[in-house]
């Protein structure tokens, strides 16, 4: 017969501290990981509806005209300002090339982290993510070739520091490509408000950018 005697003190001693060490790692893990595993998850999904609602926007934005607008070619350097998750600025990525550069800048950091996200994922090593503020895009020094605003100039704050920002930053003959909403109709038949629906009117709108010291070049592009 075996006597089986209960473990001395000293033995367990032995065992209480390694398992209390493993329910504080496993507590940490909970604490730490739980969070970032529900933030990856969260990011995941924000990709999806980014790409499903972009795919719908190709059809009414007509992205292709608007960048023909551009007259990019390999190697040229555009700004996107405003360039929220990089609609367009993904889509400039492969027209300026692997020698070219995309300055895409936008003052919410939410935004530009997707972009990063993005950015790595297509392997568009020329975009560069920008910080920028109200007043000024903080763009690097060096000749630019083109700037879009897309969908941006109605939030602008002061769009007078911006404009002349970029005019000096453009070399001569670069272009600038304004793209917003204009006033609607509303269903009594009188136009709306631009400043209660984030709407531009092209006329008012085209003073102010000439005043800056661009030259209107028909339709919606201006130049320098």
């Amino acid at each position: 017969m075996v006597d089986l005697q209960p473990p001395t003190g000293t033995e367990m001693t032995g065992v209480q501290p390694a398992y209390g060490l493993r329910i504080a790692i496993l507590l940490l893990c909970v604490f730490f990981l739980g969070p970032a595993i529900f933030v990856g998850f969260q990011a995941v999904q924000t990709l999806r509806v980014l790409t499903r609602v972009e795919l719908e926007r190709d059809a009414w934005q007509r992205p292709s005209d608007v960048l023909q607008q551009l007259n990019l070619t390999p190697g040229n350097i555009v700004v996107d300002v405003g360039c929220g998750a990089g609609y367009f600025a993904l889509k400039l990525s492969p027209m300026v090339g692997p020698h070219g550069q995309v300055l895409a800048e936008d003052i919410r950091r939410e935004s530009l982290a997707f972009l990063w996200i993005r950015r790595f994922l297509r392997n568009a090593r020329n975009v560069r993510v920008i910080h920028g503020d109200t007043d000024d895009a903080h763009l690097p020094s060096g000749p630019v070739d083109a700037v879009l605003i897309a969908n941006t100039y109605h939030e602008l704050e002061q769009p007078g520091a911006l404009l002349g920002l970029l005019l000096r930053a453009m070399r001569s003959g670069g272009r600038l490509v304004v793209l917003d909403r204009g006033p609607r109709t509303s269903v009594d038949g009188n136009s709306s408000a631009a400043a209660g629906r984030h709407e531009l009117r092209p006329g008012p709108t085209a003073d102010e950018i000439q005043r800056s010291g661009f030259e209107l070049d028909g339709g919606s592009r201006l130049r320098t």
